[in-house]
């Protein structure tokens, strides 16, 4: 019984480090590392390597607060300040709507590469896949395994591809560790792509939600964590050498799909359909943790919503495909998701902060200092970057 009931508990552990992981690498995930290394070449391994560090100083924080207050993220966020949970709420539950339209259409795309139909066709099967799985009987077990599953997948081609496109390694490590250009705002970029947005709080909630929380279960917390940033960073780094790769032989980008070139180039047409394989992977993976985690932030602040969270999951994710098919992308909710998401990491790193240091909230626990050292500095970095997004996204909502 106790080996069963250590398996179970760490199929849930890496079922949440992969639903964290894989959520990250997204559509945009795969377009912004190809970007950022044609811009910086070897240089961004320096990149990679910083905001390595600071995902891991956010979500060991973060997941560390929430397992041993064993309350959410909103829920904490309100004891600190009255209402700033219900704020977080509505970000994490626009932001995650928003994405998830993109994230449906990045899967359709992908399907389109790999098989030749209508994106909106394969928007609607991914749909219908990623509905399939919160209405299984044993849902939270299905999404772990199909995240790991698609997570392990989408590492090894991009590996594949990255071997094909015979990278300058020594170069990349070198320039990792002495870079000729140091790009603070790729910094900031990276760690809120990786663990920004509904991604911030998607693993430590499948966790509170398996009932895997409290002091006692710290350490089991905070290996997840790790292992989560662990795995949107190999992803990164694979296919950071695969451009590299591609771009070092003066190869240019296809500014209409980077990443799709770089898989063309590197393996020809196999290589064109396994991008087909990754896109579509990363787009329901994306599409299942936004769906999981927007509606775990609706869950305490509405009975109703706890009483029928997998139905409120399902019409999650139907609404998004239904947007994607009939409207497209709408610029407008995007812009505004945009503004809204770019605030959900530094607002809910403070107010968790914050509650580390406070005893109603935290009991007897005492958080470590340097991770709340590490957490500020994480804090007022992405809180700079949200008020330039607001700044810049804000004035196109009236344009």
């Amino acid at each position: 019984m106790g080996d069963t009931s250590t398996k179970s508990r760490w199929g849930v552990l890496l079922g949440a480090a992969f639903l964290m992981g894989s959520s990250a690498i997204g559509p945009v995930f795969l377009t912004q590392t190809a970007v950022f290394t044609e811009q910086l070449l070897a240089s961004f391994g320096f990149v990679i390597l910083m905001s390595i560090i600071l995902d891991i100083g956010v979500q060991v924080n973060i997941w560390r607060i929430i397992a041993v207050s064993k309350r959410r993220g909103q829920d904490i966020a309100n004891m600190v300040l009255p209402g700033l949970g219900y704020f977080l709420a509505f970000a994490v539950a626009l932001g995650g709507l928003a994405f998830n339209v993109g994230n449906v259409g990045g899967a359709g795309l992908g399907l389109n590469v790999l098989v030749g139909i209508d994106p909106s066709v394969g928007a609607v099967i991914t749909g219908v896949i990623a509905v399939g799985i919160f209405l299984s009987k044993e849902a939270g077990v299905a999404m772990d395994k199909i995240t790991r599953i698609l997570g392990i997948m989408m590492i090894l081609l991009t590996l594949y591809v990255a071997f094909r496109s015979n990278p300058p390694v020594g170069e990349a490590i070198v320039h990792t560790f002495a870079p000729t250009t140091i790009d603070m705002f790729a910094i900031i970029t990276l760690v809120g792509g990786t663990v920004g947005g509904y991604i911030t709080f998607a693993g430590g909630h499948r966790l509170l939600d398996a009932g895997i929380s409290g002091k006692e279960n710290l350490h089991y917390v905070t290996k997840s964590s790790v292992t989560g940033i662990v795995i949107a960073s190999i992803m990164r780094i694979f296919l950071f050498l695969a451009v590299l790769g591609v771009v070092a032989t003066g190869f240019k980008l296809d500014p209409a799909n980077p990443p799709a070139s770089v898989f063309q180039q590197a393996a020809g047409v196999v290589g064109y359909k396994m991008f087909g394989l990754v896109l579509w992977a990363a787009g329901i993976t994306s599409v299942i943790g936004a769906a999981y985690t927007s509606v775990s932030f609706l869950r305490t602040l509405s009975k109703k919503v706890d009483r029928n969270h997998t139905k409120v999951i399902v019409g999650f994710i139907v609404v998004s495909t239904i947007i994607f098919v009939l409207i497209g992308k709408p610029v407008t909710l995007l812009i505004l998701a945009g503004a809204f998401n770019g605030l959900i990491l530094p607002v809910g790193l403070g107010a968790l902060l914050i509650a580390a240091h406070k005893k109603s909230i935290v009991g007897d626990y005492k958080h470590p200092v340097w991770l709340t050292i590490f957490g500020v500095i994480v804090f007022a970095a992405t809180a700079y970057l949200a008020v330039i997004t607001l700044i810049n996204q804000l004035p196109q909502l009236f344009s």
